[in-house]
Parts: C-alpha cells; structure tokens; sequence
C-alpha cells in the first residue's frame, strides 16, 4: 500500500506531464493566433479588393469572430496551466510538510504571543520551526491567525473542542475539496507566497456606510422631475400645453449639475470594489456550488454561502451590473442621453451604496467562515498527511477526582520528523501529582516537557495528536521552560525565572474553572547549588499542596528524594550510554531516579580540560 509521500511523488510528476503539454498547446495556440492573424490580413484585403464593401464587411466579421474564440481558447490553456502550476506548488509543499523540511515551508502570517502568555513562548507554537507553520495551509491572513488563536487558546472548552473535532474528521478524508478550497484561496492573493487580507476591505466598507450619504431623496426628487418633464413635452407635442416642459427640464439640469459634483468618484469607487470582489469571487462561488452531502457539519458551517437570499454571488452580480451601468459615463454622447432622459448617474449611485450596506453587514460573516474554514483544513490537513496521529478523548470534568486524568500512550513530538520520533507512554493518575523527570545532559527531559505541552494544545485547538492513544481532562496549561533576561528592563536571569513561577503559583491558586497542568525545565537554575535546593524543595511542597498536577525536569539528584516524603511525587528518568567514547541516547521515559550524569564526560569529550584531583569520588 503506497504511502501518502509517494502518492504525492506521482501526483506531482503525473502534474508535470500536464504542464509540459499544457506549454506545447499553449506554444501551438500561438503560432496559429499568428498564422491566423496573417492570413486573415490578407484574405480580409482580398474580400473588399474584389468582393466590395459588403463581402469585405462579412469576411471581416467571420474572421474576427474566429480570432476571438482563438484567443478565448488560449486564455483557458493559459488559466489552466496557471492552475496546474500552482497545483505543483501545493503538492510540494505538503511533501515538505511530510518530512518536516522547514526550509521549503512557507513562514507562516501569525502574531508572535506575548511573554506574559501562560505557555506561548515555550512550546514552539508560533513562529519558525513551529507547529503553527507545520499545520497553517491557509491563504488569507485571517485563516492564519484563527488557528494561530485555537494553538493559544488558554480555553479548554470541551463542547467546542469536540464540535471542532468533528469537522476536523469531516474535513481530512475530503482532499479534493480542501486542496480546491487552496487552490481558490490562492488566486485571491495578488502577489504569489503572501497571504491576502480581507481586512482593508472591510474597513473601506465600514467607512463609507458611516461617511455615506442617503441619495433615496434626491432620487425620488429627481426621479419625479424627469417623468414630469417627459409627460409635459408629450403633452406639448399634443398641442395640449404650451411649452412649459423647458422650464421643468431647466429645473432638473440645475439640480442634477449639482448633485454630479458628489456622484463623480462613484465610477471609481465602483470599479475599486469591484476589482476587491472579483478576487474572492471564484473561491465564493466554490463554497456556493459545492455539493456537501453527508457532511452536515460543513453544510452548517458554510451555510452563510449557500442561503439563497444572502450568497455572496447575488451581491457580487449586482455590483457588476452597477459597474457596467456607470460604464456609460466612458461614451460621452450616450451618457448626456441617458441622463437627461433620466437621472442615471443618481440611480446607480443609489443602487451602489445599498450594495455597499449590505456588503458592510454581510462581508464579516463571510470572511469569519472562510477564515474558520482555512484554520479547519489546515487542521484537516495535519490529520490526512500523519495517518499515524489520533483524536484524543476528553474526560469529563465530572471525572476528574474518579478518573485518569492524563494518559498517554506512544506520545511523540510532532515537529520532528518521524523517523526520528521516539515515542512514550505517560500517566497521571489523579490531580495533585507531580513527575519529577531527572537524567543527563541531552538525554531528551526538555524535549518531553515540550512533547506535552504541545500536544495538549494540539488536542485543545480541535486537532489530532501525535499519538497512539491520549485521554485527558481539560486543563489550564502553563509552562515555564524558555526564560530569558532583558538587558532593556533590567531583568536578570534568575529575577525573570522567579517572576514566572510565581505568577505559575498564582495561576494555580486563582479558581478558573479548570486545574492547572505545569511544565517547569530546570528550576531556579540561575543560582548557587545550596540555595537552588532549598528554594526547589520549597516550591515543589507548595505545588503539592495547591493539588496541581505537572511535570518538573531537572538534573538536581537531591530533590528525587523528595518522592519519599510527598507520596504525590513520581520520579522517572531518561538515561544514556557510553559505547566505544561516545553517548548514545534511547530518548525512552523509565521509573525511578536517574542512575548515572554525563557532564564530566561531554565536557572530556569536548577536549576541555579535567583536573582528576576535583573530581567527586
């Protein structure tokens, strides 16, 4: 059975083959367009030289009517190979994100989140060689930052988590449809690799139904003019009336000449919202047409799209033939008629700012679908290329003093690749305990801190993890790992440690709703031994007693003993071995307290000098 990488490998070479004979029909298209045109110069000079006026006029028409479906024809090709190009591009980068190649991974549109975040910054979720680049498939910026939000979500609400879930399972098996829904995402974008905003748009919009004036008066004023002045000359045609009708069509030129100075942008206008629609038209229109069938969820989702009196192609429609309408004014004698006959201008006018209104009420609710539907696929996405990933199951809060409320089995890091994943099999029985993780120098503690971290947050956003199995309550979760000290506030590196965990204690004291799971790597590392001991202890009972639940790595041996006082601490450890010089690492979580340390060897290794006298014995 092919895996997905190679049905990918033959989708991209099968659409190769494509775009090599899209070119050639496109190069053929050419030279019969020139070949065409010659010759049609010349049998155009033929048929008028001895046919006359009429067979020339004739020839002429057949002639241009041919070149014209010759250049439509060229048009499709050219359409579609830029489609197929662009296919290629697609399928590429879902290679990438099968092998984690993060160079050729687009960098992902996303607010980087705050320092102050309860676990952003430490978990590599936004940002370069980040799960938010690994999963964001999305073309707009909207759809970027909505999963950026989901991966943040300090909530862990178990009814929209499972309602997400389920278009997610709805979502992956529909390749087609979310590889379309990219490829129309991605013409919307006026430059290739940069995501589109639909933001500028809306504000445009919000701005002229604030600013807009109602026209509905001027309309009815004028509208009644113009009617009033064709009957008058009627009548006076009739000889019924004298020629009053001058004195009326006096009246409505001095009206109308004045209310011009206000229409004259709306030509531009128009065409401005027009070109902005006439991006999203073809992905809109996608939503539209789609046949949903068994998938109730995704039907309900894009309902805004397929209900009749609000689908975005009426509106879109309706603003084109406003456009078309204004188009007059570009004929000058046509415009004069129409508009003395009528107050044309006014009335379209009119006619564009109600669309304008309408588009002002009705663009956010489109968007906000379109951007959850991106976010949605992105997540989709992630399910359908790691076939090895599941859905977790949430436990009820109701459970969670009777239940297991964190159980994990094959848990890996979804960011590195997966022949290099080693995965392991983690619980915590009840809230209250703790996992104090010790082990050597590179022997994988942080990297499994950070494996649950993201995890959690995967499965809190709605996604798959990167597991065998994965039961787990609803958790706040807050982390303490990357600190850094700032030489612009005057942070040290210790003070900015202490300052996070104590806003840690104070989230895990503060009555949220949900417990409090923690991850703390390496803590009070920037002071001495002694005073690191004492502060450690210290902390650790207070966690104990705040009935939290966490994990703790550190390479400080004394605090496993610990486990012996507080029976809600469990020691494990990850360890190495010393082959012919050289470490290797398992990566695998055992029991107990770690038996061996490694940094007198790395250091020997490196060739930094060891003095055998203030060596422990």
């Amino acid at each position: 059975m092919r895996t997905r990488e190679q049905a990918l490998q033959s989708q991209i070479i099968r659409l190769k083959r494509r775009v090599v004979a899209l070119n050639q029909l496109s190069d053929r298209y050419s030279s019969i367009r020139l070949a065409y045109f010659l010759v049609g110069m010349l049998v155009g000079y033929a048929a008028f030289r001895w046919g006359g006026a009429w067979w020339g006029g004739g020839v002429t028409v057949l002639l241009l009517s041919g070149f014209i479906l010759l250049v439509r024809g060229h048009q499709r090709v050219k359409r579609s190979l830029s489609r197929h190009r662009l296919w290629i591009t697609i399928q590429a980068d879902q290679l990438a994100r099968i092998r984690r190649d993060w160079g050729r991974l687009r960098q992902a549109p996303a607010t980087l989140p705050s320092e102050d975040h309860p676990f952003g910054s430490d978990l590599d979720l936004v940002g370069t060689r980040s799960l938010h680049q690994l999963l964001n498939t999305a073309a707009s910026r909207g759809g970027s930052e909505h999963l950026r939000d989901w991966l943040l979500s300090a909530s862990s609400d178990q009814e929209a988590i499972r309602e997400r879930q389920a278009l997610v399972r709805e979502l992956s098996p529909l390749t087609l449809f979310r590889t379309k829904l990219r490829l129309h995402s991605a013409l919307v974008s006026p430059r290739a690799n940069k995501p589109w905003e639909g933001g500028p748009l809306l504000k445009w919009l919000a701005a002229a139904e604030h600013s807009g004036r109602s026209l509905r008066a001027s309309l009815l004023l004028l509208g009644g003019l113009s009617v009033l002045n064709i009957a008058l000359f009627t009548l006076s045609r009739l000889a019924l009336l004298p020629n009053v009708w001058l004195i009326s069509t006096l009246l409505y030129v001095a009206l109308y000449y004045a209310k011009l100075r206000q229409l004259a942008p709306a030509f531009w206008e128009a065409l401005d919202l027009e070109k902005e629609l006439e991006r999203f038209r073809a992905g809109f229109r996608y939503l539209e047409t789609q046949r949903y069938g068994r998938n109730r969820r995704l039907a309900i989702l894009v309902q805004p799209f397929i209900n009749p009196q609000q689908r975005p192609s009426l509106y879109i429609k309706g603003i084109l033939r406003v456009m078309t309408a204004l188009g007059v004014r570009t004929n000058p004698f046509l415009w004069i008629i129409f508009n003395a006959l009528f107050p044309w201008d006014l009335y379209f006018c009119h006619r564009l700012n109600y669309y304008k209104a309408r588009l002002a009420r009705l663009l956010p609710r489109w968007l906000k679908v379109w951007y959850e539907l991106e976010a949605l696929c992105s997540l989709a996405n992630f399910a359908y290329l790691n076939p090895e990933c599941i859905f977790p199951q949430l436990v009820p809060p109701s459970d969670h003093r009777e239940r297991i409320v964190f159980q994990a089995r094959g848990l890996g890091h979804p960011l590195i690749p997966a022949k290099n994943r080693i995965c392991n099999d983690f619980t915590l029985n009840r809230l209250g305990e703790i996992a104090l993780i010790t082990g050597s120098n590179m022997a994988g503690k942080s990297t499994f801190l950070r494996t649950i971290g993201i995890n959690l947050a995967l499965a809190y956003a709605g996604g798959p993890v990167n597991a065998a199995a994965l039961h787990t309550s609803s958790f706040r979760l807050y982390t303490c790992i990357k600190i850094s000290d700032s030489v612009t506030d005057g942070l040290s590196y210790f003070y900015a440690e202490v300052r996070r965990l104590k806003r840690l204690l104070s989230a895990l004291e503060g009555d949220e709703g949900y417990p409090l799971f923690f991850l703390i790597d390496e803590i009070f590392k920037g002071t001495n031994n002694r005073e690191r001991l004492v502060g450690s202890r210290s902390y650790l009972r207070e966690l104990v007693r705040c009935q939290g639940l966490g994990i703790i790595a550190t390479h400080d041996l004394e605090l496993v003993k610990l486990a012996d006082e507080l029976p809600q601490i469990k020691n494990f450890h990850f360890r190495e071995e010393i082959i012919a010089a050289q470490m290797r690492f398992d990566y695998l979580l055992r029991l107990g307290p770690c038996p061996t340390t490694n940094a007198l060897e790395i250091m020997r290794l490196a060739g930094l000098p060891l003095d055998d006298r203030d060596q422990p014995t």
